[in-house]
């Protein structure tokens, strides 16, 4: 799913995650020590490496790989294959997965990972020697104990797979638990395909109860109809009873008001390679979708779909961000002032990594649960979390975003301060 608003052009997303710790570590009144350590990634590592292409000749690429934090345990987080893949990008998001997992309580730091390429244009020769390439590259400061990569932007379970087999043949023994997101015969877990989803969807849930409202008569729009938008879409439908009506893909949108039946959405995605055209339902753009009068708005594209520009013409009642950074900061204001509750990324798409964690504790134990006995932990884990970034919002009379990052940035800061610094 390509950038959908032209902020994101100009604006640095690192300066727009620094700029919320910030905000949070005067609010938390933290020291400016601490407040430069939560800013600043503990590691970064760039990579320019050759890949041998299917015509005989080879191409340089760069790659990154960011750790934010250890503070709560290993780093973790996803390694993205896009042409627009940049440093800083890739801070951001490092970052916003520290307070992610401590958000939902799973004992991981943050981390992230990308190379710049497009995979669209690539044979899966070339992905698989590029992927095993990079792995090598970022080997030495990757592990099972250290950081643990996972599928994000046009990446998934057969690169995953390549990265633990290149990590495995360097350390000389089979290690699952060095990626997660792994294809389920290699070590994979049950659920964690739809985790994502499915954790947005107990978020969305428990935002309609906290504000008394029936799933069953309501709508949603969903922008994005990759992985998470595609699976958010239908477990709306299918588990919460929501009327979908709108969904979007890089190419545009399509509409409904009476509701899309999402498996025929799928079908023709599948046969066209576009939503756009479904029979039956009227061709929009990404703008528009986002303006659509609906009860939940789920954008799940890439950064910046909201901004000053168009947040006052947001009419949802609940926006749920399956994306990372959907929503820049002067939005969020906007949103607030409108009495829109807006569940944040660090919480809303939190059911990933901690499906992720799942997955982990699985490999290190070699044993694994069944789909329900995952989705029933999800579950526990999303809801808690849910009430508790809602009762901190509540308490302090901030948006959910300011609530999570306040309950967030105290947990790793509690982390830094037990441990002390070394030496």
């Amino acid at each position: 799913m390509g950038r959908e608003a032209g902020d994101m052009d100009t604006i640095n997303p690192y300066e727009v995650a620094v700029s919320q710790v910030k905000k949070v570590g005067e609010a938390l009144e933290l020291s400016e020590g601490i407040i430069a350590f939560l800013t600043q990634p503990k590691r970064e590592l760039t990579v320019n490496f050759p890949v041998r292409m299917d015509d005989g000749s080879f191409r340089m690429f760069t790659g990154y790989r960011v750790q934010h934090s250890n503070a709560r345990g290993p780093c973790k987080g996803g390694v993205r294959y896009h042409p627009a893949v940049s440093l800083d990008e890739v801070r951001a998001l490092s970052m916003w997965m520290t307070w992610k997992c401590a958000t939902v309580g799973i004992p991981f730091g943050g981390a992230k990972g990308g190379v710049i390429c497009n995979p669209k244009e690539m044979s899966k020769g070339e992905l698989e020697r590029l992927t095993r390439r990079f792995a090598t590259e970022i080997e030495p400061i990757i592990g099972p104990y250290v950081d643990i990569p996972a599928p994000d932007v046009y990446t998934d379970a057969q690169v995953m797979a390549w990265i633990m087999d290149t990590y495995s043949h360097k350390v000389g023994q089979v290690t699952p638990a060095s990626v997660t997101g792994k294809p389920i015969p290699l070590g994979g877990s049950e659920g964690r395909e739809e985790a994502t989803s499915r954790g947005l969807m107990y978020c969305v849930r428990e935002a309609m109860r906290a504000r008394r409202m029936e799933p069953t008569e309501s709508s949603a729009v969903i922008q994005g109809f990759g992985n998470v938008g595609g699976n958010a879409a239908r477990l709306l439908r299918d588990e919460l009873g929501m009327k979908v009506i709108a969904v979007s893909d890089s190419s545009g949108g399509i509409y409904d008001p009476a509701g899309l039946d999402i498996r025929k959405v799928e079908a023709h995605k599948k046969a066209t390679g576009s939503v756009k055209g479904f029979p039956g339902a009227t061709d929009i753009t990404n703008h528009e979708l986002l303006e659509l009068d609906c009860t939940v708005l789920v954008p799940a594209a890439l950064e910046g779909a909201i901004d000053r520009n168009n947040a006052d013409r947001i009419r949802a009642t609940i926006v749920a961000e399956g994306a990372n950074g959907p929503t820049l900061p002067e939005a969020d204001g906007i949103l607030f002032e409108k009495g829109i509750m807006l569940i944040p990324d660090i919480l809303a798409n939190a059911g990933g990594v901690t499906a992720s964690y799942f997955e982990w504790v699985q490999d290190l134990q070699f044993y694994f649960w069944s789909v329900g006995e995952v989705n029933e932990r999800l579950n526990n884990i999303m809801t808690a979390a849910f009430n508790r970034v809602h009762s901190r919002s509540a308490e302090k009379k901030v948006d959910m975003r300011t609530g999570a990052y306040l309950l967030a940035v105290r947990e790793v800061v509690n982390a830094i301060e037990m441990r002390g610094i070394y030496p």
